[in-house]
């Protein structure tokens, strides 16, 4: 069962009446995981610009839609690889800020994959 995304504020997410503060990750089986920024941070020195490691890292086969949560004020953006390989993927991206991206989580009907930064 998909998680809701309940409320985001600077530094958390609120899912299904927990609340993380870290970002996360919610893979296609509705598990919630902990972002692994260092596999973009080593490349960029920033989690803010996501690498391809990432990116395959994100990835799972069988999903429709990837929905990014770039910050509560819209800071986070792919590398033009991360872009390539979703592309090649034949993913709809769907990038907003967390705020607005929590609302299109949870009205998704396609297989999703939501990865979502709480601050910046």
């Amino acid at each position: 069962m998909k998680p809701i995304t309940e409320a985001t504020s600077f530094g958390s997410i609120t899912i299904d009446g927990h609340k993380f503060d870290h970002d996360v990750l919610i893979t296609l089986d509705g598990t919630i995981r902990k972002r692994k920024k260092k596999l973009s941070k080593k490349y960029y020195g920033t989690s803010h610009k996501i690498s391809l490691e990432e990116a395959k890292y994100i990835y799972e086969d069988g999903a429709q839609t990837l929905i990014i949560g770039t910050g509560q004020y819209d800071q986070v953006r792919l590398s033009g690889e991360a872009q390539d390989f979703f592309d090649s993927k034949g993913l709809e991206l769907q990038t907003c800020s967390t705020p607005e991206a929590i609302k299109v989580w949870n009205d998704v009907e396609s297989a999703a994959i939501g990865l979502f930064h709480v601050t910046c």
